[in-house]
């Protein structure tokens, strides 16, 4: 399973057919431009982050993943979110659109959550059965 440190990077939306051979994807590197669709990224990897998520926004810029997760809630949230869950290849396994002050269901097989803005996912063609990529920034990066 994928290991990742709070911080940014791009969420990958269709950028190989099936999955590829690429590996799982999770790695940050890559083969340069695979295409698809890059989504500003926000990664909530420790239990602080994860804790916190999108509470007292009032938007999201690109999506943010929590990971491990397996369930997420709306409460004390602003504004609706959309909510896709991840299995341990970076598959979609079910997508949710959460208005706040809701609980939403544990998935079994998820390992991982990404949260958008509600109705940014189906511009991003992000659906069930979609293999997504997390591209990892360098921490040096514009320094």
């Amino acid at each position: 399973m994928a290991r990742w440190r709070d911080g940014w990077g791009e969420l990958v939306v269709g950028g190989h057919a099936d999955g590829g051979a690429g590996g799982d994807g999770a790695d940050g590197g890559g083969d340069g431009d695979g295409g698809g669709l890059r989504v500003p990224l926000e990664i909530a990897a420790s239990y602080r982050a994860r804790t916190r998520g999108l509470l007292g926004r009032d938007s999201v810029d690109g999506a943010m993943l929590l990971s491990p997760a397996g369930s997420v809630h709306t409460f004390r949230m602003r504004m609706p979110i959309d909510v896709a869950y991840l299995d341990r290849r970076l598959r979609v396994i079910a997508v949710r659109t959460m208005r706040p002050g809701r609980l939403g269901l544990p998935r079994l097989r998820s390992r991982h959550v990404l949260e958008a803005a509600a109705g940014a996912m189906e511009g991003w063609g992000l659906r069930v059965g979609v293999r997504v990529e997390v591209r990892v920034s360098s921490p040096y990066a514009g320094t």
